[in-house]
Order: C-alpha cells, then sequence, then structure tokens
C-alpha cells in the first residue's frame, strides 16, 4: 500500500493530468459537428439520434457504421443522444471525457507495472496532449477511439492484477474488458501481443520465450474472431487489390511507420486527410524507410538484455499499426493522425526511460529533467490547442487542410461545408476545384451537380449529375440530388422516380422523402405525401421542414386543426420559418371556418413575414392584406395590397396584379377576404 504521501502525489499528477488535458481539448465544448463522418455516426444517423433504447441496443449489436461493426460505440452516441439531444456540445464533451479517463488510467497502470512515477506522469502527459490524438479527441466521429482506449488501459490494468494472482475471475474480468475493447473498435486485436511484450518488460514473466502464449489463446481466438468480422463488414470498403497494388501498399506501410515518428517528433502541418499517392513514392524514399525501420527493430533485439524496454517500446508501436498500417487497406488515405492514438504511446515510452537512463549521473539530474519536461510539454500543449480550433467547425477544418494537404477530397468537402452556409459561389469554385483535380470522381461530380443546382444552373447541374451516375448509380445522396434538379425544372414525374430511387437506397433518408412529397403535391397527392412526410418525422422529429409541408398535406386533405397544430411545431423548431408564418397567416385570416379564423394571430404572423422577407416579396403583402382584414383593419389591409401591387407591377406579374386590385376593391368595401379553393398560402 503506498503511503499517505504517496497516494497524494499520485492523486496531484491526475488532477494536474486532467486539467492540462481539459485546457487543450475543453474548447470543443463549443464546437460544432463536422461533414466528416458525423453524419453518418450521429446527426444524420437517425437510429443513433432517437437516443438509446431497447430497440437501439439490439440495432446497434445488427448493424454495421461506416463499415465497422463496433456496438459500444454506437450505444455511447445513444446514450449522447438521450442525454444532451443531437447538439454537437455534449457529444464533444463526452469525447474530452473518455480520453481524460484513458489519460489517468494509462498513468496509473504504468506506474503500478514499472513504480516510476513520473516517467509514467511524462508518458501520460504526451498521450494526454499530443497534436496527433487532436483528431482522435475533437472529431466525434471518432469516439471509437477515445471509447476503445479506455477499454485498453483498463484491460491492461485487469492483466496486471491478473498476473498478481491468477484467478478465473481476474482472467474473466481481463477477458471480459478486453472483449469491450473490441467492440468499441475492433484495432484492440493486437491487445494480446501486448500483453506478451508486457510480460518481458516491464512484468518480466516470461522464464521462456514463449512460456505465457497458453494462458492467451482464448484472447486470440477472440482477436481472431474480431479480424474476420472486421474483415467482412469492411469489405465493401476495402479498396482493390487492382487499384492499389500489394507492393504499394507495403511501400506506404514502410512510409507511414517512419512518417508517424517523424510526427511524433515534430508535430506540423497535420491535416485530417492524407491522400494515398497517385503514383509511387520514389524508391529512394521506401528504401531509406524499409532500412530504418529493419534498423530501429535490430537495434532494439541487440539491446533487449540492457534495456528491455526499447524492445518493448517498439514492438508495442509496430504491432498496434498493424491492423492499420494500409496492408490491408481501407478506404483513400496514406496514413492518418488516429492511428496513432495507442501505437505511439510505445514510442513516447522508448523516449522517457531512454533519457532517465542516460541522465542517471547527471549533475542536478532532478531540476534538469523537470526542465526538459517543461520545455517538451509547452510547444506540445500550444500545438494541440491550435490544432484542436481548427475542428471547430467544417469550413474552419477544410480550409486548414487545404493549407497543408491540397486535395480533391478537401476541397470537395469544403464545398459540401460552404452549402451548408448557404455559400454557393465559393462552394462551386471549390468543386470545380477538385473535379480538376479528381475529373473522373463520382463524389466530386454529385457535389459539384448539387451546387450548380443551388445557383440555377439545371442544365449544367443535370450533366454532372448524370455523368456520376453512370460511374456510380448507387451512389448516397446521388439521386437526391437528381430529384432536386428534375423538380427545379417542372419534371414532375421524373423528379418523383428519383426521389423514390433514393428512398429505396436510404430508407431512412428524411430529406429525401420530404423532397419527394413535394413533388407528390404538384402531382395532387396528398395522401401519398402525408406517408412519406410521417416517416420524416419519425426518423427526424425536429424536421421543421417536414412539418410545414406535413401540415399543407393534411390541409388539403381537409384536416384544418391538425395542419394548425403542425405548422405551430415548425415555428416551435425554427421560429424564423417564413413558409409557416405565411400559411398560418392565410388559414387564419381566409378559412371559411369561423371556429379558425384568428385575425390577430393572422396579422402578427403576416408582420413576421414581412420583416423575414424585407418587405419585398408581393405574395407576402396580400398575404398581410388578407390579415388585416380579417382583423378588422381596412385600412391597413388596403396600404399593404398597395405595397404588394406595387412589387407585382415591378415584376410585370399581370395575375397578382389583377388579384390584388380585386382585394383592394373587396378591402373598401369592408368586406374580409374568405378562401373556399385551397387551405395553404398561395405563393
Amino acid at each position: 500500500m503506498p503511503t499517505v504521501r504517496a497516494l497524494t502525489k499520485i492523486i496531484a499528477i491526475c488532477v494536474v493530468l486532467a486539467g492540462v488535458t481539459w485546457l487543450v481539448f475543453g474548447q470543443t465544448v463549443r464546437h460544432e459537428f463536422v461533414n466528416f463522418d458525423d453524419g453518418a455516426y450521429v446527426y444524420r444517423n437517425f437510429d443513433v439520434a432517437h437516443g438509446i433504447s431497447f430497440d437501439g441496443v439490439k440495432w446497434a449489436f445488427t448493424n454495421v457504421v461506416a463499415a465497422n461493426w463496433h456496438p459500444l460505440t454506437m450505444l455511447s452516441h445513444m446514450l449522447d443522444c438521450r442525454l444532451y439531444g443531437v447538439t454537437p456540445g455534449g457529444h464533444h464533451f463526452t469525447n474530452v471525457l473518455l480520453h481524460t479517463i484513458a489519460v489517468i488510467a494509462l498513468f496509473l497502470t504504468l506506474n503500478w507495472m514499472t513504480g516510476a512515477l513520473w516517467r509514467s506522469a511524462f508518458v501520460a502527459a504526451v498521450f494526454a496532449i499530443h497534436p496527433l490524438h487532436v483528431e482522435s479527441v475533437a472529431w466525434v466521429a471518432e469516439r471509437k477511439d477515445v471509447l476503445s482506449g479506455v477499454f485498453f488501459m483498463l484491460s491492461i490494468a485487469a492483466y496486471v492484477y491478473y498476473t498478481r494472482s491468477r484467478t478465473l475471475a481476474r482472467y474473466a474480468l481481463m477477458s471480459i474488458l478486453f472483449a469491450a475493447g473490441l467492440m468499441a473498435k475492433p484495432m484492440l486485436v493486437t491487445l494480446p501481443l501486448v500483453f506478451l511484450l508486457l510480460d518481458y518488460w516491464p512484468l518480466r514473466r516470461l522464464t521462456t520465450p514463449f512460456s505465457t502464449i497458453p494462458e492467451k489463446l482464448p484472447l486470440f481466438a477472440l482477436s481472431a474472431a474480431a479480424s474476420v468480422l472486421t474483415l467482412l463488414t469492411q469489405n465493401p470498403g476495402l479498396n482493390s487489390l487492382n487499384r492499389i497494388p500489394f507492393l504499394w501498399r507495403i511501400e506506404n506501410a514502410c512510409l507511414a511507420i517512419i512518417i508517424y515518428i517523424r510526427q511524433t517528433l515534430l508535430p506540423l502541418d497535420l491535416a485530417c486527410f492524407y491522400p494515398y499517392p497517385l503514383k509511387n513514392p520514389p524508391f529512394w524514399e521506401i528504401l531509406i524507410s524499409a532500412m530504418l525501420v529493419a534498423g530501429l527493430t535490430a537495434g532494439a533485439w541487440v539491446l533487449r538484455n540492457r534495456r528491455p524496454y526499447l524492445l518493448t517500446g517498439w514492438l508495442w508501436y509496430l504491432v498496434m499499426l498493424i491492423p492499420v498500417v494500409g496492408i490491408i487497406q481501407v478506404g483513400r488515405q496514406a496514413h492518418a493522425d488516429r492511428y496513432t492514438y495507442l501505437p505511439q504511446i510505445g514510442l513516447v515510452l522508448i523516449i522517457t526511460w531512454t533519457i532517465a537512463d542516460l541522465s542517471r549521473h547527471w549533475w542536478q539530474r532532478t531540476a534538469v529533467l523537470g526542465f526538459l519536461a517543461v520545455i517538451v510539454m509547452v510547444p506540445l500543449t500550444w500545438g494541440a490547442f491550435v490544432q484542436t480550433s481548427y475542428w471547430h467547425d467544417s469550413e474552419s477544418l477544410w480550409r486548414h487542410d487545404l493549407k497543408v494537404a491540397n486535395n480533391p477530397t478537401a476541397h470537395n468537402s469544403l464545398c459540401d461545408a460552404l452549402l451548408e452556409k448557404k455559400k454557393n459561389d465559393e462552394a462551386i469554385s471549390e468543386a470545380r476545384r477538385a473535379l480538376e483535380m479528381e475529373p473522373e470522381s463520382a463524389d466530386v461530380l454529385d457535389t459539384l451537380g448539387a451546387a450548380l443546382t443551388r445557383k440555377g444552373q439545371l442544365d449544367e447541374a443535370l450533366a454532372y449529375l448524370n455523368a456520376a451516375a453512370e460511374s456510380k448509380p448507387m451512389l448516397p445522396r446521388l439521386h437526391y440530388n437528381l430529384g432536386n434538379v428534375f423538380l427545379e425544372k417542372g419534371e414532375v414525374d421524373e423528379a418523383i422516380k428519383q426521389f423514390e430511387t433514393e428512398v429505396r437506397i436510404q430508407p431512412n433518408f428524411p430529406e429525401a422523402r420530404n423532397n419527394l412529397a413535394n413533388a407528390l403535391f404538384r402531382k395532387g397527392r396528398p395522401k401519398e405525401a402525408q406517408t412519406h412526410l410521417d416517416t420524416a418525422l419519425k426518423l427526424n422529429p425536429n424536421y421543421a421542414e417536414a412539418h410545414n409541408n406535413l401540415a399543407i398535406a393534411l390541409s388539403q386533405t381537409g384536416d384544418i386543426r391538425e395542419a394548425i397544430a403542425q405548422w405551430n411545431k415548425t415555428l416551435l423548431i425554427q421560429p424564423d420559418n417564413l413558409d409557416a408564418h405565411c400559411n398560418l397567416t392565410w388559414i387564419l385570416a381566409t378559412s371559411p371556418d369561423d371556429s379558425v379564423r384568428d385575425g390577430s394571430a393572422a396579422a402578427a404572423h403576416a408582420q413576421r413575414a414581412i420583416v423575414l422577407s424585407e418587405g419585398k416579396n408581393a405574395k407576402i403583402w396580400r398575404l398581410a392584406a388578407a390579415a388585416y382584414a380579417e382583423a378588422g383593419r381596412f385600412d391597413d389591409a388596403i396600404k399593404a395590397a398597395h405595397n404588394g401591387l406595387a412589387l407585382a407591377e415591378g415584376e410585370n406579374n399581370a395575375g397578382l396584379v389583377r388579384t390584388l386590385q380585386a382585394n383592394i376593391e373587396l378591402f373598401q368595401t369592408r368586406q374580409p377576404l374568405r378562401d373556399v379553393s385551397t387551405t395553404a398560402s398561395p405563393q
């Protein structure tokens, strides 16, 4: 048992580790989601967004998300949605909390194994705030990293506990934690090999080279099962062997191993996406990387007796990289910062213990090592803080990425981010840059088509979207974007066909169902539209536009009161929804049902609609005129109608001019307007 003084020191170190972790990553609670897998994991995954439930648990264990089976990760996202809703701050908070737990668990476990308090604290501190770990903590979709990191540390602690007294209960505890880690992220398949390394040093359990392997056979069986399951679930995402030759992948793996070492020592120009090279790297780079890997491995082996931590640390690093180093290539990245989250511990362990050993006879050793630790930690902390700030939102993330790793994926993703902010011209420019770099990419063609649709350049948009459909007809959102083009062009039947295709590809895509409903309205099929809107709102209960459209469908089928309720729900979610204000203005002002009409409420909605439209919409002035008339304010009604008339004449809208002139004549007789032909706002 540690003394009170020792325990106080351990607690103080834990507090400092937690403090520095939150100093760097606490800013993320004010960050947004990013358009890089966060949608697939949380805000566009409506099974997750509904929060944790019995059905949700069943779904998590029986479904694959982003080509991965990691049910505990998905359950953690569901729990966050139950606690915080689909708002990013709470999800970021959980990521930082889990990382903090992993940091403290690493310190306590390493200190328990080695008895080296300050060395263990330094390794944990670097793990806490190294800039390479920003991606794992600041990115909501990388919850699997920090969650698996917690189970990784706890599994090692349970293994140490088991080695102190090898009982079945302790072995079961370790196995359960290991299995949980695999269900958070299958990258932990190499953990049994890490246990073997710890047996060598610092636990020193190996009486012969393979003496502890038999006790680990059940753990290796778990790893094998997880590996097979991962290969099966990731099969759609695996790059074909023809596209990336095996030799290229071996060469890239050697380069990545050295790149991660360089980034550990000098973490500059970090990006969230490093594209796979389009051609083989220079032979000399590959040769030097391979020689360095071989030389470092040989050096660790030669020095294994004098400095056993070298072999443990180096093989910890190499072994843990095996699942993600790219020999089995998943995705289009050559390497990624997040892949160093746990492997890097081995490198930092080597550096820390080596310096501690070499400094044994230094003058004023404690003061000098403390000074060196500060020199290391201050720039790492600042670098991580700045790197974390780039993850504030999608636009910030991809603009930074383009500065350090110019590539079509970054341009394309920035286009998406700009479209979300309605910066359509900039979005089109970014998509065109992406297309110049990758002219045959269906993803880029699709994004450019969506951007051009926003600008009303429909024929050009259609050409790009059709080109994308030729190369990748099942691309998610492609048929949704095609449907939007056809709807804008007035080709309603073709729009319905495209939206229905999208719904077959992505049944849980509420935007596609909403826009399909819009198309069905135009064909006079409100009942069918209502079915799709009901589904859209089950998927996303806070979808304001779907509430508005459902109200239109209900009004067209005669259920006026429920329609009004849906418009009010729209405004609860989105108080400045112009369509809802307009529709309520019209219904409350012109309904033939006396019990529905409410002139005062209609006038209030009309005034808000005028403000939102900046008084530049002639049709809204007509709605306002009808509301004022119902409220008995006929002079105001006439003035509003004249305002709309002036705008309509300026737009050469002859039909609206005639309608407003007739309305003015009606209001001059002190009579309100009644609508017996339609129930939604005639915009």
